[in-house]
């Protein structure tokens, strides 16, 4: 398979895919006790304090998807400003990605063609509403939802804590699974029964000038038996350096509609 067949299908996914931010350290964290005695809003209140903190990120990002017959792998240049903007270039600028808040845009060069919208493209692939701020976390580390405004019971799972709400949810239903060490997100899902829709993160974790970040990242998403996944590994990331990130839709190309 050509290396970037169906890449206009991925793009959005690989832009959306790049908020992680680490840096030069591949040495995993393991370890850590859990305490069986400890409240789950202490839990929650540990989880918030050890938030990664930089500026700026650069590197490569390695993504292997796979989805049904469908796989590719690709190695992506990033660029990031934390909260503000996303940058993504595929080898030799054949697919270029930008993404704010507000807006995501990409274009593809072997298709003359781009795109401008927001996050609904992202949401349906992955089956569940996201916007920045929850992909940034989900890709963090951090909790998509933010664990302060529920209450949720804890216990201990194969060695993290794990947390479920005290009030079921009517239309989702979450858990999160916290690593004893950092209190760092182990595994975190959001799911649709109804809608035979669920969305599961897996993290591993190293640790970056004090800043507890992911090492790799399992996404698994799946939708009335449609599985997609996608892996990510970093390499030779740098933090809180000066960059810019140059992008222009070219001329000519043609504005297509994902759906």
């Amino acid at each position: 398979m050509h290396p970037y067949k169906n890449i206009t299908k991925i793009a959005l996914l690989i832009a959306f895919l790049l908020t992680l931010g680490s840096c030069k350290s591949t040495k995993s964290i393991t370890g850590g006790e859990v305490d069986s005695r400890m409240s789950a809003r202490n839990i929650i209140n540990a989880h918030y304090s050890n938030q990664p903190k930089f500026k700026t990120l650069r590197g490569r990002v390695k993504i292997d998807y796979a989805n049904g017959d469908d796989s590719q792998g690709v190695n992506v240049s990033l660029r990031m400003e934390k909260d503000n903007v996303i940058w993504m270039s595929a080898p030799l600028g054949v697919v270029k990605a930008h993404i704010t808040p507000n807006k995501v845009s990409f274009y593809n060069k072997l298709q003359n063609e781009y795109f401008d919208g927001d996050f609904s493209y992202l949401s349906d692939l992955l089956g569940t509403e996201l916007d920045f701020e929850k992909v940034q976390n989900l890709l963090l580390g951090n909790a998509v939802l933010d664990l302060r405004k529920e209450r949720f019971n804890s216990e201990v799972y194969n060695g993290n804590y794990q947390l479920k709400p005290k009030k079921a949810r009517e239309l989702f239903k979450i858990l999160f699974q916290l690593e004893p060490k950092n209190f760092k997100i182990a595994t975190q899902e959001i799911s649709q029964p109804e809608k035979m829709r669920q969305l599961q993160a897996n993290y591993t974790y190293q640790n970056i000038s004090g800043n507890v970040l992911p090492n790799e990242v399992k996404i698994v998403a799946e939708e009335a038996g449609d599985l997609t996944t996608i892996d990510l590994s970093f390499r030779n990331l740098e933090i809180n350096k000066s960059m810019n990130f140059p992008y222009k839709v070219p001329k000519g190309y043609d504005k297509i509609t994902l759906k």
